[in-house]
């Protein structure tokens, strides 16, 4: 996984993403080849969609989906948010970039359970913004907060990570979890996908995944 100057956009594998903070229209989850994953029924709050994401080369590589409250969105909301975002990202390996006149430009990188756990730690940075900040200061902030979680993303065994198991359908699946002051970050590999998640003012340990029909999220 590739990263880049704290000054511009978070990149993942050879090409620049922020994860998306604003909900899409569903077809682009309909059209993606990813087997959707949610929250199960245990969860009775708010569902919405997030966004999918396309590589350089225009292949669907995860989408997220949003369980919950929005980001606080004013300098003056104190209230206690609660949410979790599901992350699906393809199994896609490396393969090659063409420029539009067909000649080789590059290649893309393998999708890895560290390119989910990474994008997961952006997503809570990017959902936690830093109001009690001079506006000066804010972006600089989340320029240091997004590379810190591309740096701890790039090693998932020991410290700051631990082991949690939790169930997926009907199977026990096993995921990097950290915590950090602002939420929890999670990521595992399944035979489908990279399956990642983020939240705040819920314990990830009372959750439970399944597959998910993006049309209920609407």
């Amino acid at each position: 996984m590739l990263r880049q100057n704290p000054a511009d956009p978070p990149r993942v594998d050879g090409g620049s993403r922020r994860l998306p903070e604003r909900a899409e229209p569903l077809s682009p989850f309909a059209q993606a080849d990813l087997p959707w994953y949610g929250l199960d029924a245990g969860w009775q709050g708010r569902r919405t969609l997030g966004s999918v994401s396309t590589g350089p080369d225009g292949m669907v590589e995860f989408g997220t989906l949003r369980h919950g409250d929005e980001a606080a969105v004013r300098p003056d909301s104190r209230a206690q948010r609660r949410s979790v975002t599901v992350l699906t990202m393809a199994r896609l390996g490396r393969r090659p970039l063409y420029k539009p006149d067909g000649t080789a430009a590059g290649s893309v990188e393998a999708m890895t359970v560290g390119s989910a756990a990474a994008l997961a730690g952006v997503g809570l940075v990017e959902d936690n913004w830093p109001w009690q900040l001079d506006a000066s200061m804010r972006q600089q902030w989340l320029d240091q907060q997004r590379e810190l979680a591309y740096v701890v993303a790039e090693t998932l065994a020991g410290d700051p990570w631990q082991s949690l198991t939790l169930p997926v359908g009907e199977q026990q699946q096993a995921f990097h979890y950290r915590e950090s002051p602002y939420g929890w970050v999670m990521a595992g590999a399944r035979q489908d996908c990279f399956l990642a998640a983020y939240g705040r003012g819920v314990s990830a340990y009372s959750l439970a995944f399944v597959r998910a029909d993006p049309a209920l999220y609407v």
